[in-house]
């Protein structure tokens, strides 16, 4: 066998994988876009723009930036966190470094579902958090921190944190410190060093970590409907309530490519973003 077409052979298994449980859905998907709703439900095989201007009626478009706007507002709290952890982590000696990272992972080791119901127990006027109020001397009631927008924002913040975590402590990890030290012998200090030096040599990770959350939080609708209760819609609900409730599958449709056309253009920007900065870090080195 030729040296030169076996990692081709090898990868074939994985390539007709993702080809079968990734592009062909999204390709019917994206056909089931242009036909109408039949009277009773299902699909009637006429074509029509329609599903895709009704996603941009204000209502539904309303929607759109709803989700949009707590997905970023869930990636930047995430990215803000998770790059102090893994700054915090890339900063420890090397044998506790593996460590750190598995306690930052262990999250994943437990279901979705049992970490989001984790809290509904902890946010509820019962729960963990309004005992501790009280146990500390806090004597008038506290504000429902369950089934709101907050709630959902920090759920979606825990569950993804752990991909900022990795994201951001690859390139940390990574860093020459001879750099680092270089620049505090030429007068600069921790925090001119930090901004000047480390944190543009990261950005790819910063990048990817925030993508990451937005990507999966705006498509998300587990988590608005059990730490939301259902008083709000994002757009991964909608496009659950067509599917499965309205019965309006190319409606769903459309929503859903709507959707994946902007998690593509995010995947494109991190990717530019990531390779000027690869650059910008070639011609500092070179």
């Amino acid at each position: 066998m030729s040296t030169d077409r076996r990692p081709m052979i090898l990868m074939t298994p994985a390539m007709f994988w993702l080809f079968g449980l990734m592009v062909v859905p999204c390709v019917l998907i994206l056909v089931l876009a242009f036909f109408r709703r039949g009277i009773y439900g299902g699909i009637e095989y006429t074509v029509t723009l329609e599903n895709l201007a009704l996603v941009f009626d204000p209502l539904y478009f309303k929607i759109f930036l709803k989700s949009a706007g707590i997905a970023g507002l869930s990636a930047a709290i995430a990215c803000v966190l998770g790059y102090a952890a893994a700054y915090a982590i890339a900063a420890m000696p090397r044998r506790h470094q593996s460590l750190l990272l598995f306690f930052a992972v262990l999250p994943f080791w437990s279901n979705y579902l049992v970490r989001t119901y984790a809290w509904i127990v902890l946010l509820n006027r019962e729960g963990l958090i309004v005992n501790l109020a009280r146990w500390l001397g806090f004597e008038g009631e506290l504000p429902s921190m369950l089934y709101s927008e907050q709630a959902v924002i920090i759920g979606l913040v825990y569950n993804y944190l752990p991909f900022v975590i990795l994201s951001c402590y690859a390139p940390l990890s990574r860093l020459n410190p001879d750099i680092s030290e270089a620049s505090r012998d030429l007068g600069a200090s921790g925090w001119t060093t930090f901004r000047r030096v480390t944190l543009p040599m990261t950005v790819p990770g910063i990048a990817t970590g925030f993508v990451f959350v937005f990507v999966l939080s705006i498509g998300n609708f587990v988590t608005p409907a059990l730490l939301g209760g259902g008083q709000f819609q994002m757009i991964g609900n909608l496009v659950y309530a067509q599917f499965l409730t309205a019965n309006d599958w190319p409606f769903g449709a459309a929503l859903s490519m709507v959707l994946i056309a902007v998690m593509l253009g995010l995947l494109m920007l991190q990717a530019v973003v990531a390779e000027r900065a690869s650059g910008r870090k070639g011609a500092q080195n070179g």
